[in-house]
């Protein structure tokens, strides 16, 4: 079992070797950005995760499953035994399907569901068909999100068009996608939010994604208190400053060498940093009693 932990530890040194300090090289993609461009690749588990039957016979759903932290929560969840469904856009069908390839290394299944869930009707589609194809579900992990980094004038140029774009990604959809779950859920079932550090403390640049972040929180708590009687539980995972194509594809590419490096830790974490928060707040066994929490894995900034 030691040996086995130095292997992970060792693995992850690895892919975090470039830079130990944070920061990547100058890089930029179009939206929504696609995993196989990113300078380096990151590390979701791949090659590190260990599962040990946490979620055996569970099935989930993860939206923005396809890439980033939420390929690396499907990685964990198929390594601990759990069937997964994925919701993404349709340009990042490539990323899915190499999650998928993860998935079904694992043995077992993974169900795609494509599509833009920003429009209600999508949305409401996909957490059916999550439902119906995987026959029940267990796990629903709200993870689909988006920003953009506003540096000109902030507020005075924001669009509606651009905060409908942000809200209904990111809030709207989490609404839509919960309403249309919740019948399936059952005792012991688990909601899983993705909040993040902008959440407590926002970026002058992220002023429209870190209200939608700060609003999670308060949906979390509030949601817990209402299916708590029927032994739901719901929490949130507040990431900070993650390693996923969202960065390159919505900053500037003079931002990558900086990223991350104002944490106490110093650096960026990888996708795969998360992946136990997610598989602990989704165990009906490890975290029976704990609802209406948001978990924090920043790096060290404070989550309160």
């Amino acid at each position: 079992m030691i040996e086995q932990k130095l292997d992970v530890v060792d693995t992850r040194a690895a892919a975090l070797a470039s830079d130990p300090k944070g920061g990547f090289p100058a890089q930029e993609q179009e939206p929504p950005g696609w995993t196989s461009k990113m300078n380096p690749v990151p590390d979701h588990g791949e090659e590190t995760y260990r599962g040990s039957g946490k979620l055996a016979g569970l099935k989930a759903l993860i939206t923005g499953g396809d890439s980033g932290i939420g390929r690396a929560v499907a990685i964990a969840y198929a390594r601990e035994g759990a069937d997964v469904a994925l919701s993404y856009l349709e340009a990042e069908q490539d990323d899915a399907e190499d999650t998928a390839s993860w998935v079904e290394k694992a043995g077992r299944t993974c169900v795609l569901l494509p599509g833009d869930i920003r429009d209600e009707q999508v949305a409401r589609q996909v957490a059916r068909d999550a439902v119906d194809k995987l026959g029940g579900l267990d796990i629903l992990v709200n993870n689909a999100g988006i920003q953009w980094a506003r540096r000109e004038n902030g507020l005075a140029d924001l669009t509606t068009e651009q905060m409908d774009s942000i809200f209904k990604t990111n809030l709207y959809a989490m609404f839509w996608i919960t309403q249309e779950v919740l019948p399936a859920l059952k005792a012991g079932s688990s909601i899983i939010n993705v909040s993040s550090i902008q959440a407590y403390d926002p970026s002058e640049a992220l002023i429209d994604y870190a209200a939608t972040k700060a609003a999670i929180n308060n949906f979390t708590v509030n949601l817990a208190q209402q299916v708590g009687e029927q032994g739901v539980r719901v929490n949130a995972v507040a990431p900070g400053p993650i390693w996923t194509p969202l960065q390159p594809a919505t900053k500037g590419g003079d931002a990558m060498p900086e990223f991350g490096a104002d944490t106490p830790l110093g650096r960026p974490g990888q996708p795969s940093e998360l992946a136990g928060a997610f598989v602990f707040l989704a165990s009906p066994r490890d975290a029976s009693y704990v609802s209406g929490t948001v978990l924090g894995v920043t790096g060290g900034k404070p989550v309160f």
